[in-house]
């Protein structure tokens, strides 16, 4: 239905001032967190260092496990800002307001306005697809490239005319996400039209040049950096890549193993409330108009394929099912947009089921400024004997009692959604929404800062104090790249400085400060009886080896 009264040009005018309102403020408060975020970081702080802009380098060595694009947009961000959380994380705010102009855009097309309002509200009401635009992780760029090659690839079977166009859009965006994360998004656009064309019983007609016009535009797209490490003589790094990608899918990665229904549990309650809207509209059979039943198969389609191909994977991470987040919200908007039209009345179930789950995040969220008076009778009652784990928890977070406002916010949306009877049930839905926006916001502000104070900020306060230091800076017994980033740092002037053996037993030439954890501490310094103890705080211990 297009929007009457508001002309189009300011609605999106709306869409990216509120989407830069919420994405950018605070997004440079909190450090980055280990792994991920700090990985990507320092890679593109490296490049910076270093001025090689075309070699993906961790711990100035080459990293064969992401292409560069995403990096090369920190590494810009970081020119423009100097290096830090906030430049880090600059590009996907950016792709925050890109994404939602994006949706607002594809949905208007599809029903009108007030669809893509609905959807734009869907994606930045639930907690997941609004977190990730506060994130340094590569994802939510890999995962918009995808949508927007898929959304070219069904506009291909939508029409007749600009096939050819539509084809090569396609295949740039899908070469673009290649080069952001890898050829998973190649393997999960074949997947989602092979699917596609089996379920039209191959009805779909082609011509061979369409496909050649797509392999040679993904080609060059997403080629564009491998055949550059050829060229370079860097052939080594490419191989390495592959059997990386192979391994993710054949194995567990270190730390990330889960259960089966994994990416089912992390949907529902991290993309809260759209995980539970979607529900009913995953499941019906459509009956719109050519061009809105392709587009909604397709969605379907791509939300089950994503969601059962990292069933199958072994390693568990949440932001693997992220691309989820496109269709699940689709289907969501969809619910809101039929509600609205009055094809549907109020279902009940989902009534409950937000009601259920939202009360979860209240109670949660209500406990968190009396977390360091809780976590004594939670240590007890779950019986926590990890040394570190521990120590992590009895850190002092500094609470100051504000930070339940959010529940506050959860709590009016649902006596909105659950007790107003003198607003429709659509409007009804679109103030919880609101309120959701507004919890999720001021949770980021609030909760998280306080969150990492039992996780890595020990750590990461002792890399800062010694980063300024003429210093060798690593850790021991346990993975991470803190030390990289916040110990700034710099190219070694020897090649044994990248043994930690050396480092740990050789003639260095100068100091080594260390990072292990306490879990770890009697087994390491007696095994390296040079090390001396500095201090420990939060589960972690702190030590320097002097020159011998």
């Amino acid at each position: 239905m297009r929007n009457k009264i508001i002309p189009d040009w300011l609605i999106y005018l709306t869409v990216a001032i509120v989407s830069g309102l919420l994405f950018i403020p605070f997004i440079g408060g909190m450090h980055l967190f280990d792994w991920d975020e700090i990985n990507f970081a320092e890679s593109a702080r490296e490049m910076i260092v270093t001025g090689d802009y075309l070699t993906v380098p961790i711990n100035f060595q080459p990293f064969w496990e992401k292409p560069p694009l995403f990096i090369w947009m920190q590494a810009l961000s970081m020119k423009l800002f100097g290096i830090n959380e906030f430049a880090a994380r600059f590009p996907n705010a950016v792709c925050g307001i890109i994404t939602l102009l994006l949706l607002f855009h594809k949905g208007k097309k599809l029903y009108g306005s007030l669809f893509g309002l609905l959807w734009v509200m869907t994606y930045a009401g639930s907690i997941l697809s609004f977190l990730y635009f506060k994130s340094g992780i590569i994802d939510p760029w890999f995962n918009l490239f995808i949508f927007i090659g898929i959304s070219y690839a069904s506009r291909f079977y939508q029409e007749d005319r600009a096939r050819g166009l539509n084809m090569a859009l396609a295949a740039f965006f899908i070469g673009l996400a290649t080069l952001t994360k890898g050829p998973v998004a190649l393997l999960i656009l074949m997947l989602t039209v092979t699917v596609y064309v089996i379920i039209n019983k191959f009805r779909i007609k082609f011509r061979w040049t369409e496909v050649l016009l797509f392999a040679f535009v993904y080609s060059i797209t997403g080629g564009f950096w491998f055949i550059l490490q050829v060229l370079k003589g860097n052939a080594a790094i490419i191989i390495e890549f592959i059997n990386y990608q192979v391994h993710l899918f054949k194995s567990q990665g270190a730390g990330h193993g889960g259960f089966l229904l994994y990416h089912f549990v992390v949907l529902f309650f991290g993309m809260f409330p759209s995980s539970i809207l979607a529900i009913g509209e995953l499941f019906r059979k459509t009956s719109h108009d050519l061009s809105q039943a392709v587009y909604h198969n397709f969605m379907k389609i791509l939300f089950w394929i994503v969601l059962l191909l990292f069933t199958i994977v072994r390693t568990k991470i949440v932001h693997y099912s992220s691309l989820c987040y496109f269709p699940l919200t689709y289907f969501a908007s969809v619910f809101l947009y039929r509600l609205y039209k009055s094809e549907i009345q109020l279902k009940r179930y989902i009534l409950w089921l937000i009601t259920v789950t939202g009360s979860l995040y209240v109670i949660l969220l209500a406990c968190a400024p009396f977390a360091d008076k809780l976590k004594l009778m939670v240590i007890r009652y779950i019986k926590i004997t990890d040394p570190f784990a521990l120590a992590c928890l009895m850190a002092d977070a500094g609470w100051k009692g504000y930070e339940g406002i959010p529940a506050v916010i959860l709590l009016a949306g649902l006596i909105i959604l659950v007790a107003n009877k003198k607003l429709n049930v659509f409007k009804r839905y679109v103030y919880f929404l609101i309120c959701s926006v507004i919890f999720i916001f001021l949770s980021v502000i609030f909760i998280a800062p306080r969150a990492e104070r039992y996780s890595q900020h020990a750590a990461i306060a002792f890399f800062k104090s010694v980063s300024h230091e003429d210093a060798y800076i690593e850790t021991l017994g346990y993975k991470s790249y803190a030390h990289l980033f916040y110990g700034r740092k710099m190219p070694a002037g020897k090649h044994e400085a990248y043994s930690k053996e050396w480092l740990l037993k050789g003639n260095i030439d100068k100091k080594l400060y260390l990072s292990l954890k306490a879990d770890k501490k009697h087994r390491l310094l007696s095994q390296y009886p040079d090390l001396k103890v500095l201090y420990e705080k939060n589960g972690y211990v702190f030590c320097v080896r002097e020159i011998p």
